[in-house]
């Protein structure tokens, strides 16, 4: 089999056994779309198309809820996800010093994700921990009180393909 051909069968076996894990209810399309997405790291419109079949749901129905919910992204994003909080507590605290930071180590702006894929960036206007300001995410961990140094130091664990998380300083 030629590799798009591999492609589109493996994609059809992945989407098979996640509607069939959700029984294909209407109910469960969200979840059904999340761990698409968590697979992927995005939604590939052949996805929906297979999962608008499989379901027996209009492809306009399926399309509607991957492009409603801000979650869902029809784009590929990087292999890790850095959000920076912009909200008003991390305004204040110099959040677009570490936006500027991230937007020059990756060379990407907010929305973007880089050419290898191994990055995405994004700004939210809140992450709902305003005492730890500013506030960033990476993949699904939490940094508080970030700072450019802090900011080097996740880039270089991340580059050298370990965890984000800090060591434990003695």
């Amino acid at each position: 089999m030629t590799t798009a051909v591999t492609e589109k069968y493996d994609l059809e076996e992945a989407i098979d056994a996640i509607v069939d894990r959700y029984e294909a209810k209407q109910t469960a399309l969200i979840m059904i779309l999340q761990d698409i997405q968590k697979h992927h790291r995005y939604l590939p419109i052949e996805a929906l198309k297979m999962v608008a079949k499989k379901m027996e749901l209009p492809m306009a129905q399926v399309f509607g809820v991957a492009t409603f919910y801000r979650s869902f992204s029809l784009t590929p994003k990087g292999k890790h996800h850095v959000c920076v909080c912009t909200g008003t507590a991390c305004h204040v605290r110099q959040a677009n010093v570490i936006v500027d930071k991230f937007q020059r180590e990756l060379g990407i702006d907010p929305g973007g994700t880089t050419s290898d894929l191994k990055y995405s960036l994004e700004t939210v206007n809140c992450l709902g921990a305003c005492a730890l300001g500013p506030l960033i995410t990476v993949d699904d961990s939490f940094y508080g009180n970030m700072t450019v140094t802090k900011v080097d130091k996740i880039l270089a664990r991340l580059n050298k393909g370990e965890s984000a998380d800090e060591e434990e300083e003695a």
